[in-house]
């Protein structure tokens, strides 16, 4: 396997390259294809800023290569022999005829043997550029000084994973990482960050891919037993492999894997995925990239034959599966003839699908030659008498900003990291059993917060190649109208919902408490809103309204009729006998009672609560003391019969009028007293309905409203005496039994008026009372004229004044 560890030195010869043979004493135990296209990608930068004419004129960049089989230990090795200017150790050298000085560092391809390499080459200032190692721990300057590196940091990573997880609405997960710096530091700012976005972690253990079968059967036993339905995993490629194999062996299917860069884009995972266990997978990755002429550089390995180096065969040999010599103890295979295609060849090397990596080293390289391009002050030519020192390289490395072929902006914050950006991974399963890895969106930590995620408008594949996003919570979110209760022992997660006391609500999903609503507010039936109440009134447009007012406005027509009939007949004895003036302003007032009753339907405002009630309880007492001037005038009448009695010339027209006037104004200054001192307003009564406001006529002054009430039922009450002691008076037409019937419907209608009232909720208490203004009305009405307009119509003979006389009664 080849490492990751590439280093730079100059040499001030004219431009040309040749390679040396050299030993080998780093070997490793398989070859790794993706290492060398790493090395590729250097090889291709170096080589194009030597033939470029733009950059460092004259100068030529040399290069080592170095094996270091991703072991940290040899990581550090190699990077002291690059320290000690020890070339035993390299693999390739570029041939230098003047002494070549290491100035530049590119690699490693991992965090901990990059945390490892700057540690020890920190004192030396000599820059070490990663193309892919992203632990956030490596952006500390006070203990990796030397390090920059041309990958986002893990910081941004982590962040964008928990929003991810966060989108998707799943706040109960599991997680895996690698057990190193890389997996270790990324874990722990994900969850931080998913702590502050109210994400749990069910689990979170670490991976590596040496460890005992004994320790990862325990992680396998964990995530069997969980209920979580999304696994986080910060792994390595190394480690994803072979996880993944062991996974497929165990049959875990149905588990959302979310994944960073390290795999989500590897096709040599994805090809190791047998059982499609991470079918749907979601992750983050660096945005694509091309760099022109990269591929056909690579696919060119003749070069590569031509080097003498035993590493290089043997990378031939595997790469055509040939051999330039069969050995006796190998299983024989074809000879290699040296001229083989290798686009007629598809394996790992020939993917392009990692060049967003291949373009990191490539910038890389870049990176350190336009710093030295600054330091030596190139125009045409470069000044080579300066000289050269690591910290100073350093310096300007991390100053460097300058585009690319392909016009990528380049450059290093304070950190020596580049901007974040990622990209949005989905793993679409083909029916040819391979893999698509299908961008979903972006994720730009350069933007604003709320603009820094953009998922696109794709269509994305969950596990089992579900199209429905999948669930995975502790609890179940807790709707509006209730509130959450903590499970006793388990994360913030995990909870019951309480439905909100009466009276109390909460609007927002998952909501910690419940609150009253205000008195004119509600909460709605499932109390997840305070809503307005409705207002409830009687009003002119509804069924109950307009009943009542054709009932009114029928009462007042009758009336009109009755009194029309009546001055067309009043000079007909039966008229003039029941003294047709208190008859026609009976009819007046009873006419004003039917009308006051409309002023009870609709809207209350201030004038229309002060106008019905005193109208009500004017135009009432005006037709009870018609009644009972009538009533009066019945037994003066009798008594004026007997011998010696002379009383109806102390109760004549001019007395009656004044008696129905007192009685009147009597009434009439109640009112005023009322209305002058606290009148009726308008209100809105909140507290008798949950759901309604109420909007009614306040009394105001409670002893106003009884006092006309009462002064009404005073009247009444004396009429009705009145009249129940004249009603055998020996008349043919004795009025006051019609009287005395018509007094007893209007006290029986006001007795069961109070309670009904009571208990009548909201607008059905004005329906009642309306119903008793125009149930009493009629009862006066027609108990008192219907019977006269019945003996005009129809008893013609009996409208004499013969017979209102009557027999039996005593002439003066």
């Amino acid at each position: 396997m080849l490492g990751g560890l590439f280093s730079f030195h100059t040499n001030w010869i004219e431009k040309q390259e040749t390679y040396m043979k050299k030993p080998l004493p780093l070997q490793c135990i398989s070859l790794n294809f993706r290492e060398f296209q790493l090395a590729q990608s250097m090889l291709f930068a170096i080589e194009e800023i030597n033939n470029s004419s733009d950059l460092l004129q004259g100068i030529s960049l040399g290069y080592k290569l170095f094996d270091t089989c991703g072991s940290i230990a040899r990581s550090v090795r190699s990077a002291l022999s690059l320290v000690n200017g020890d070339e035993n150790e390299s693999i390739t050298v570029k041939a230098c005829t003047g002494p070549g000085h290491v100035q530049a560092i590119m690699g490693e391809a991992s965090s901990s043997p990059s945390m490892a390499i700057s540690t020890v080459i920190g004192p030396f200032h000599i820059p070490l550029i990663s193309h892919f190692a992203t632990c956030a721990c490596l952006s500390d300057k006070t203990k990796y000084p030397s390090f920059l590196r041309t990958i986002p940091s893990d910081y941004y990573q982590s962040r964008a994973l928990a929003h991810l997880v966060k989108h998707f609405g799943w706040t109960w997960v599991g997680a895996l990482r690698s057990n190193e710096d890389y997996g270790n530091n990324g874990m722990a700012i994900f969850t931080e960050t998913a702590q502050q976005l109210g994400i749990c972690l069910e689990y979170s253990e670490p991976f590596f891919r040496t460890d005992p079968l004994e320790k990862i059967q325990n992680i396998f036993d964990i995530i069997k037993g969980s209920t979580s339905k999304v696994i986080v995993a910060f792994l390595s490629h190394m480690d994803m492999e072979v996880l993944v194999q062991m996974l497929s062996a165990h049959n875990l299917t149905g588990y959302q894997w979310v994944g960073t860069e390290a795999w989500i884009f590897d096709s040599q995972t994805a090809s190791r995925d047998k059982n499609h266990i991470l079918d749907g997978a979601i992750g983050l990755y660096i945005p694509k990239a091309h760099v022109s002429g990269l591929k056909e550089f690579m696919f060119n390995v003749k070069p590569l034959n031509s080097t003498n180096s035993d590493l290089f065969t043997e990378f031939y040999e595997a790469l055509f599966s040939c051999k330039f010599r069969q050995s006796q103890s190998e299983e024989i295979q074809r000879e290699c003839t040296g001229h083989e295609d290798l686009t007629q060849v598809e394996n790992i090397f020939t993917d392009m699908s990692h060049m967003s990596i291949f373009n990191n080293m490539y910038k890389g390289v870049y990176a350190v030659a336009h710093a030295l391009h600054n330091i030596l002050s190139c125009n045409k030519t470069c000044n080579k008498s300066v000289k050269l020192d690591p910290n100073t390289i350093l310096q300007n490395i991390k100053k460097v900003n300058f585009k690319t072929k392909e016009g990528e902006n380049v450059y290093f914050n304070k950190n020596g990291d580049p901007v974040a950006k990622y990209e949005i991974i989905n793993w679409q399963p083909r029916k040819n059993e391979k893999v698509d890895f299908v961008t979903v969106g972006v994720y730009d930590a350069s933007l604003s917060p709320e603009n820094q995620m953009n998922l696109q408008n794709k269509s994305l594949i969950w596990a089992n190649n579900s199209m429905k996003v999948p669930v995975s919570v502790c609890s179940e979110l807790c709707p509006p109208g209730t509130r959450k209760v903590l499970q006793k022992g388990k994360p913030v997660c995990c909870y019951d919902c309480i439905r909100c006391s009466e009276g109390e609500m909460s609007n927002n999903t998952d909501s910690a408490t419940c609150m009253r609503c205000p008195p004119e507010f509600w909460p709605n039936d499932k109390r997840d809103t305070c809503v307005i109440k409705k207002t409830e009134f009687l009003s002119y447009d509804e069924i109950m309204g307009a009943l009542l007012i054709a009932a009114s406005l029928f009462g007042t027509c009758l009336t009109a009729a009755v009194a029309v009939f009546f001055f067309r007949h009043r000079k007909t004895p039966l008229v003039r006998a029941n003294n047709s003036e208190l008859s026609f302003l009976l009819l007046f007032s009873l006419t004003l009672c039917f009308l006051c009753s409309l002023t009870f339907i609709g809207r209350p405002s201030e004038w229309s609560c002060m106008l019905r009630h005193t109208a009500f309880g004017i135009a009432f007492v005006l037709s009870i003391s018609c009644i009972l001037g009538k009533t009066m005038v019945v037994l003066m009448a009798f008594k004026a019969t007997l011998p010696g009695k002379n009383v109806m010339k102390w109760f004549g027209p001019a007395q009656q009028r004044l008696c129905v006037l007192g009685f009147t104004v009597l009434q009439v200054i109640i009112c005023i007293i009322w209305l002058a001192t606290f009148p009726p307003f308008p209100s809105e009564n909140v507290k008798y309905f949950k759901d309604k406001i109420i909007l009614e006529c306040a009394l105001g002054s409670a002893v106003g409203f009884w006092s006309v009430l009462g002064y009404i039922g005073l009247l009444a009450m004396l009429c009705f005496i009145l009249a129940f002691l004249a009603r055998k008076l020996p008349d043919n037409f004795n009025e006051a039994k019609f009287i005395t019937f018509s007094m007893l419907i209007f006290c029986a209608v006001w007795i069961t008026f109070i309670p009904a009232y009571v208990s009548s909720p909201g607008k059905f208490s004005v329906a009642v009372e309306i119903f008793a203004i125009l149930a009493s009305s009629f009862g006066l009405l027609i108990c008192i004229f219907i019977p006269k307009c019945y003996i005009i119509l129809r008893k013609p003979d009996k409208n004499t004044k013969k017979n209102m006389m009557g027999k039996g009664v005593i002439k003066s």
